[in-house]
């Protein structure tokens, strides 16, 4: 056993919106170390979704990711020989990570040219309660409600 936790490490805002949280999903969707890549092709996403929606961007991302992050997931858990899965409630910050790898995952999954455009579709489809992450989430909470009667093994 640990005898401390490790300290947490306190992201740099980035330069545009002065958001860590921003900061943190680009960290998420950065590949193979290239941070200046990986924030081009957020700052894209933000111009076409500016250039779509007329809205401000960092609020359709907030939005999005709010929107795709769950409140409760299952964790399996063996008692006395039969797996159950028991609805958990999600820490703040798992709830933020999860959410932001959702959103970058089904990007990367949807059809299109290019990792900028297949984010900006993501995120203006979540912001709008629509879109793979937003089902995820959808499906987590389902799955949670079914084994409610579990949740006494917690």
């Amino acid at each position: 056993m640990r005898k401390r936790k490790p300290k947490k490490r306190v992201l740099q805002p980035d330069p545009r919106f002065s958001d860590p949280m921003v900061t943190q999903f680009v960290n998420n969707m950065m590949w193979e170390g290239k941070k200046s890549t990986a924030f081009e092709i957020f700052y894209t996403a933000m111009d076409r979704i500016q250039e779509r929606t007329g809205d401000n961007p960092h609020d359709i991302w907030a939005r999005a990711l709010e929107n795709a992050m769950p409140n409760v997931e299952v964790r399996s858990r063996r008692i006395g020989g039969a797996t159950f899965q028991i609805p958990t409630e999600i820490r703040a910050e798992r709830r933020v990570s999860i959410g932001m790898k959702w959103l970058i995952r089904f990007a990367r999954e949807r059809s299109g040219k290019g990792m900028a455009e297949k984010l900006t579709a993501e995120l203006i489809a979540a912001s709008k309660g629509e879109g793979a992450s937003v089902k995820r989430k959808e499906d987590t909470h389902r799955m949670a409600e079914a084994n409610r009667a579990f949740a006494h093994f917690r």
